[in-house]
């Protein structure tokens, strides 16, 4: 899971749920110091992330002429979701984002999903590519996640079969490599991450958990939309290979970007290389 910096909203953005043709969703909303002169972007976390992993990025996108929405997907921290894991799937999860998309008003966004926020962003741009001006997969994958990710995944899911949230949290943060990704983040911080996970929707974690390490690969139908595509993703990632991503941008005939000083979560890692890639795809669009 993405750790941010810190949480502190910068000016130019405001906190709070966007209401949506289906439901109420967590946003933070930035918007450019002028009024907005390009178009809008919704940037989507991954697996136990939430919209704070984009906090970093917020200023510099909307000094750049964007308004930007960075959310929580249903079931992720802020934004209610159902106890039922059939209302989780990968289609419900993009119809979501299309939702956002016309609830801002904007016309057609460009669209960013992270990590597994891209299989959620991917089944958007398939189902309606009408209602997007690109696509950008950031540290995403074609499909499910290999081993010796997808093995840590399932020992998750069995804990989430067998525990509550609040123990699961316990035995999770006490491991170390848990402490080292706290290294030189406040106390708000740490205290943030677990009240995060313990706000999820369990039913919500078991489903995306489920979908990361089963989904299809999924990619001609994402080509065939015609939508221009950026792959990205940092030098170090560990969750898909990258040369896995990097084939997947090549047969999308998109842009591929390695962001160097940055592992799987650019936007946290060098947010500075992160916003600049982004407003530098942009600007390349019509």
């Amino acid at each position: 899971m993405s750790t941010p910096p810190h949480l502190r909203l910068p000016a130019c953005a405001t906190a709070y749920r966007l209401e949506t043709a289906r439901g109420p969703f967590a946003v933070h909303d930035a918007v450019p110091p002028d009024g907005a002169s390009g178009a809008t972007v919704l940037l989507v976390p991954g697996f136990t992330g939430s919209k704070e992993d984009f906090i970093t990025v917020l200023e510099p996108l909307a000094a750049a002429g964007h308004r930007v929405l960075a959310l929580d997907q249903r079931g992720q921290f802020e934004t209610p979701g159902p106890d039922d894991v059939s209302a989780y799937t990968l289609d419900e999860l993009g119809a979501d984002l299309i939702a956002i998309a016309e609830a801002a008003g904007d016309g057609p966004v460009h669209l960013l999903g992270h990590s597994f926020g891209g299989l959620s962003v991917r089944a958007a741009a398939i189902g309606n590519p009408a209602a997007l001006r690109s696509v950008t997969l950031l540290c995403s994958g074609p499909g499910s996640i290999p081993d010796p990710e997808a093995t840590k995944c399932r020992m998750l899911l069995e804990l989430l079969a067998e525990m509550e949230l609040p123990e699961i949290w316990a035995f999770v943060s006490g491991m170390a490599d848990a402490n080292e990704e706290y290294t030189g983040v406040g106390t708000d911080v740490v205290d943030f991450m677990g009240r995060r996970f313990m706000a999820s929707a369990k039913a919500g974690l078991t489903a995306m958990g489920t979908q990361i390490v089963d989904a299809e690969d999924r990619t001609s139908a994402l080509k065939a939309t015609g939508l221009p595509v950026l792959v990205a993703y940092g030098e170090d990632d560990y969750i898909w290979p990258i040369t896995e991503q990097a084939d997947m941008a090549a047969r999308l005939g998109g842009r591929h970007e390695v962001i160097r000083g940055a592992a799987h979560s650019p936007a946290v890692q060098h947010p500075e290389a992160f916003a600049a890639l982004m407003i530098g795809f942009f600007e390349t669009l019509p």
